[in-house]
């Protein structure tokens, strides 16, 4: 048995190499995603596209994305991160490249069907990497870099996207993130091992990342010790699940409409419009690594309670999520741009402590499976905002009825990590003798 390391300051940093790797793989992931809410108008003057039908179109990557949740999960239990992120990443780019080409909508909508399948992988597998590859003190921060790059992909993503649109169109910036996704499954097919795989990994830092609670690798091609439906019955699972729902209803609500709310609510013109989007999300990535991140491992690495600073963490972040309600009834932009930075902020800080809990509470062999199933209720929520979205503003011309709708289920999602999740702890493995609930 491995003999614990008390300090990580002479241990060598290879493993923060993969925690960098999949966050460039989840930046591309959101540049594929935010492409089409930059593109509203421009689809509009191409395909006759009303916000009825935007709002269908923006959520047809979020029909296949969640129903590969679980087959993905228990994918990734049985082939192993490396070979499920190979061939998800190469589908990345020949999805983007589809929508380039798009010669009609049938096509553009199909294109968006097929990027559903191959990023449906990309979180569960995050969260089984690092779960592989660090230590429960550190994987919060990990973590946090992974989660951090789909809110600082939306600051860049949008302006970048909204120039290659208006100097060479949509085909164009479509294009560009499948050369950018073609990159990034070059890099992921080189770099990634697990570490027991990992040549170059040294043994002090495999003993430091084994003596730290890094979950344990088992043999891919033996069945998840956990069932889907074992995990079906237990309470946690729900209560995170719940969270999430609530987490990912507004978190696509504006991913999808925040440039389309700047414009059609404070009469901005896309060229502002793309650049004000990008402040709220600039604003989420630093509280997503500093607080969501930095601040939650160094508390827990200074003897705090660990289970109380996630907690507390998930639950006054999802909080700061019911700022949004402040910008139903603003028709300022600096004041609506504080209150959604607010919201987006506070649910930056609670994401990567989320994410970090399939890891944290599943059975062995099994957070793929919990991950998969946690972020297929979660797509759930991401299908229903902008259909939802799109026929609040389409019968009432504003955004406000959109906002409160999003307020109410932030409360819901709040009760479940209280009242159903509860303490984050292992859930049992199956067949011990233990109270499920």
């Amino acid at each position: 048995m491995p003999q614990p390391i008390s300090s990580s300051a002479h241990v060598p940093r290879r493993r923060w190499r993969i925690a960098f790797l999949l966050a460039f793989g989840v930046l591309v992931n959101f540049f594929d995603r935010i492409n089409l809410s930059v593109s509203r108008d421009a689809l509009h003057a191409s395909f006759g596209l009303s916000f009825i039908a935007f709002g269908y179109l923006s959520s047809a990557f979020s029909w296949t994305y969640a129903l590969m949740q679980m087959p993905a999960g228990v994918l990734l239990d049985l082939l192993g991160v490396r070979r499920v992120g190979r061939i998800s990443a190469l589908l990345w780019s020949v999805s983007s490249f589809a929508a380039a080409l798009s010669p009609g909508l049938s096509w553009f909508f199909g294109a968006r069907l097929l990027l559903g399948v191959s990023e449906s992988p990309t979180f569960p597998a995050n969260a089984k990497a690092l779960g592989y590859w660090f230590t429960r003190e550190e994987r919060g921060l990990a973590t946090a870099i992974t989660d951090a790059a789909a809110k600082f992909s939306t600051a860049i993503g949008v302006p970048c996207i909204g120039l290659l649109l208006l100097y060479f169109g949509w085909r164009w910036s479509f294009a560009a993130t499948g050369f950018i996704s073609f990159l990034y499954f070059v890099l992921f097919y080189f770099i990634y091992r697990n570490p027991s795989d990992d040549n170059d990994l040294s043994s002090s830092e495999l003993q430091f990342i084994l003596a730290g609670g890094a979950q344990p690798e088992g043999q891919t091609k033996e069945r998840s010790s956990a069932s889907l439906g074992y995990l079906l019955r237990q309470r946690k699972v729900y209560g995170l699940a719940l969270g999430w729902c609530a987490y990912n209803y507004t978190f696509f609500l504006l991913l999808t409409w925040l440039p389309s709310y700047l414009s059609v609510s404070l009469h901005m013109d896309l060229f502002h419009s793309v650049f004000y989007t990008s402040v709220p999300w600039l604003f989420a990535t630093l509280t997503d690594i500093l607080v969501g991140g930095w601040l939650v491992d160094a508390l827990i690495q200074h003897g705090w309670d660990a289970n109380r600073v996630r907690q507390t963490v998930m639950v006054t972040g999802m909080s700061f999520g019911l700022a949004i309600f402040g910008a139903a009834s603003t028709h300022r932009p600096a004041i609506a741009l504080i209150w959604i930075s607010l919201a987006l902020g506070g649910l930056a800080a609670a994401a990567p402590v989320a994410w970090t809990v399939p890891s944290l509470i599943a059975p062995r062999e099994s957070v793929g499976t919990l991950g998969g199933a946690v972020n297929f209720c979660g797509q759930i929520a991401a299908i229903s905002a902008p259909i939802v979205t799109g026929y609040i503003v389409y019968g009432t011309h504003s955004f406000a009825a959109a906002f409160v709708t999003a307020t109410i289920i932030l409360l819901l999602g709040i009760v479940g990590y209280i009242f159903l999740l509860g303490r984050i702890e292992p859930i049992p493995e199956p067949g011990q003798n233990v109270n499920l609930g």
